[in-house]
């Protein structure tokens, strides 16, 4: 079996794939209850995520109550495919103290979910709409990754070939 097999991504190949993808599951502890998860959008900082939420949002409130919390990657594409982050966040910028990276962030996470750089003529909107959202930029370091491999039945063939096996989470930088 080999380490790809295995869900073992070389650590370049780890970044490849959150920087070739645009969508996550974000993982957090709340205050009561089981874990919470949200869909959202995110783009790449060198090794770090960053991703923007409204200060009033649980996101934000959870990440400066406990800064570990987790990103599932997702694979848009069919058959599914995932790694999930485990991150050491922080509230790294708001539009009381950094205006102009609140709003960069925001001109970055529209050009992911519109597929395309936008045009400048959109930024007065983005300004607005991040005052009025009291938006900030959580930053994400990973630490550790797990990856299982997409096991799928697509017929009837695929049953005696079909395998599983366990994986494992592996530090963020581990080869």
């Amino acid at each position: 079996m080999t380490t790809q097999q295995q869900g073992q991504l070389t650590p370049a190949q780890r970044r490849q794939f959150v920087s070739d993808h645009r969508t996550a599951i974000f993982g957090y502890s709340r205050k009561d209850d089981g874990p919470a998860m949200t869909a959202l959008y995110y783009v790449m900082d060198g090794d770090d995520i960053l991703i923007s939420t409204m200060r009033a949002r649980a996101k934000a409130k959870a990440v400066l109550r406990n800064p570990k919390v987790s990103l599932c990657v997702l694979d848009e594409n069919w058959p599914p495919t995932y790694i999930t982050l485990f991150c050491t966040a922080s509230v790294e910028a708001t539009v009381d103290d950094d205006l102009d990276a609140v709003v960069n962030l925001g001109m970055r996470i529209g050009a992911v979910m519109a597929g395309r750089e936008l045009d400048d003529s959109v930024r007065e909107f983005v300004v607005k709409g991040a005052i009025e959202e009291d938006r900030v930029n959580i930053r994400l370091k990973p630490y550790a990754s797990f990856m299982t491999p997409p096991r799928h039945v697509h017929g009837e063939s695929d049953m005696p070939t079909l395998t599983h096996w366990t994986s494992a989470t592996v530090p963020w930088d581990a080869e």
